[in-house]
Order: structure tokens, then sequence, then C-alpha cells
């Protein structure tokens, strides 16, 4: 496949904003999974690590690939789940190195938390272009508005 249409995208964010739980989504919508792992279940595919596992968060940066077709063309998208514990920070910013872009993980009741802002600091230093998804909008207590304005700020 041409490298122009392969595109590597991180996921980051604070650690239980959800990445990878969002990973596994994307994961099972595009079709490459049959069934939705679950990190609370130790069945992410992600968390591959016995002790991601075990702790339910993710340890090393870990990837995998789909495909999204558009204008009938098929894109590569190699998927990057970093992990998002404070400890883990390195291995953020050695994923950055290699990523056309990323989805910054804010989570709608924690709203913009310090790993946020670090790894989000982390990608200015490598211009990489991000969005913004706000996850857990299901939650008690969740405010959308909230975390765009704390976002802005």
């Amino acid at each position: 496949m041409s490298l122009e249409l392969t595109r590597n995208i991180g996921i980051m964010a604070h650690i239980d904003a959800g990445k990878t739980t969002t990973t596994e989504r994307i994961l099972y919508y595009t079709g490459v999974n049959y069934k939705i792992g679950e990190v609370h279940e130790g069945t992410a595919t992600m968390d591959w690590m016995q002790q991601e596992q075990e702790r339910g968060i993710t340890i090393t940066s870990a990837a995998t690939t789909t495909y999204w077709k558009n204008n009938d063309k098929e894109y590569r998208i190699n998927i990057i789940d970093t992990p998002g514990h404070v400890d883990f920070t390195m291995e953020v910013e050695r994923s950055l190195r290699v990523l056309d872009g990323a989805v910054a993980v804010f989570c709608a009741v924690g709203g913009v938390e310090p790993q946020s802002e670090t790894v989000w600091r982390q990608a200015n230093r490598y211009n990489v272009p991000r969005i913004a998804f706000v996850n857990k909008m299901d939650r008690v207590g969740a405010d959308f508005l909230r975390v765009v304005d704390q976002i802005k700020d």
C-alpha cells in the first residue's frame, strides 16, 4: 500500500479518559474485531500485556491497523493507543514522533486533567495535528460545554 494512503493516528489522553475503550470501538466498527474488548474485563485488544489486563491501564503504546474507504480510495490507518498514566509519559513522547495526527480524548465528567495538558504540550512540540473527542457523555455529571470551555482555556 502506498505511503500517501497511510495515516498514523494516535489516541492520547489522561488516564481513564477512555483511550483504549475508544480504540476498541473503532476496531469493532471498522470490522477489524467482531466483538468489543473491554478494559475492565481484561479483553481489550490493545492492552495485550498481562500487567495491563490486571491493572486496567495501558503501559506501553500498542499499534493496530484498520482500513477506511473514502472517494474510491482505501486508506490504511495505523492506530497507536498510548498510555495515559503520568509514569509512562515518555512512551507517549516516543509515539508522537511518528504520528500524522492524534485524537485527544477528554472525559465528559473529569474534563481537562493534568496529563491531558501534558500530552497536548507534547503534541505541540512535534506539531501533531489533533482533534478533541469528549468521551463518557453517558455518565452522571457529564458536561460537554464545560469540557469544551476547559479545552479552549
